[in-house]
């Protein structure tokens, strides 16, 4: 049966975001662990826009999947990069790593999608990288457009650097289309109304609600209306819990701890970005250190 749950609003950067992952009765789906979908909003003449300062990772990847817009990625590697409409950014955490985003205004929309990519177990430590992907597959089918944004779907499949098994998959009806969806059913899958709306085999979902499919699914019959956007996520169970805490993720407290003192004693384990002119971001000390 689908299970739906309902965005809470948060503020990442100074702008409201919908958070449907981690939420109350679901914290991941596959390594997924984390999903704030920003917008689509638009800035004003005088907006700053997007603008987060420096901040530390561990054990995950976080994903950028750009709809509208652009943003600008610095990290404690040297990394600079563009993220336009269409492409993905992908920094892997590893052990460490510290980095900012801000807009850039081309034109003064914003529409993306931010996710978190639990790393497993014995890759947690893995070496910190960052890689950029501006040609994804893209198709179109079943009067819709289709963008793979990483792992496989059908006979498409999407360079995106993997260390578990996923898809993320984007799914645009500009008109109101009836849609069959191919499930993997060694997966668990997430749906996420990004604009529109849509019945999930029979259940109507809004923007910003998101069905949970479970696995040991072959296939869903989607109902969109028109101007609906989708999300899909999916990916094999880990099989455990991950642990997280501002912006760790681990698999045991003991880490998380770790990584907060090091952040706060500027540990070169997160190296720095020089080029940011404010403050670095400092989050809640989680309950495992007292």
């Amino acid at each position: 049966m689908t299970q739906r749950f309902q965005a809470r609003t948060s503020d990442v950067g100074g702008i409201p975001v919908a958070r449907n992952l981690p939420t109350r009765g679901r914290r991941q789906i596959g390594a997924w662990c984390f999903l704030d979908h920003i917008g689509p909003v638009h800035f004003g003449a005088d907006d700053a826009g997007l603008q987060v300062g420096p901040h530390p990772h561990i054990g995950l990847q976080t994903f950028t999947w750009m709809i509208e817009g652009e943003l600008l990625h610095r990290d404690s590697l040297g990394t600079e990069q563009r993220i336009r409409s269409g492409e993905v950014n992908l920094m892997t955490a590893g052990h460490g790593i510290s980095h900012t985003e801000e807009s850039v205004f081309g034109d003064r929309d914003l529409h993306a999608a931010q996710l978190w990519i639990a790393l497993p177990e014995a890759e947690r430590h893995t070496e910190s990288r960052f890689d950029h992907y501006a040609n994804l597959p893209c198709w179109q089918d079943q009067g819709a457009t289709w963008t793979l944004l990483t792992g496989h779907y059908r006979d498409k499949s999407a360079d995106t650097l993997q260390f578990s098994p996923l898809v993320g998959l984007d799914i645009d009806c500009a008109e109101a289309q009836e849609i069959e969806l191919d499930l993997n059913p060694g997966f668990e899958y997430g749906l996420l109304t990004l604009t529109g709306g849509v019945d999930i085999n029979g259940d109507p979902f809004l923007t910003d609600e998101l069905a949970y499919l479970g696995d040991d699914q072959s296939s869903a019959t989607l109902t969109c209306q028109p101007g609906t956007r989708l999300l899909l996520v999916g990916g094999e169970p880990l099989g455990r819990d991950v642990v997280m805490w501002w912006n760790y993720v681990g698999y045991d407290k003991a880490e998380i701890v770790e990584a907060e003192l090091d952040w706060e004693a500027h540990s070169p384990r997160f190296g720095s970005i020089p080029e940011w002119p404010g403050e670095r971001l400092q989050g809640p000390a989680s309950p495992w250190r007292r």
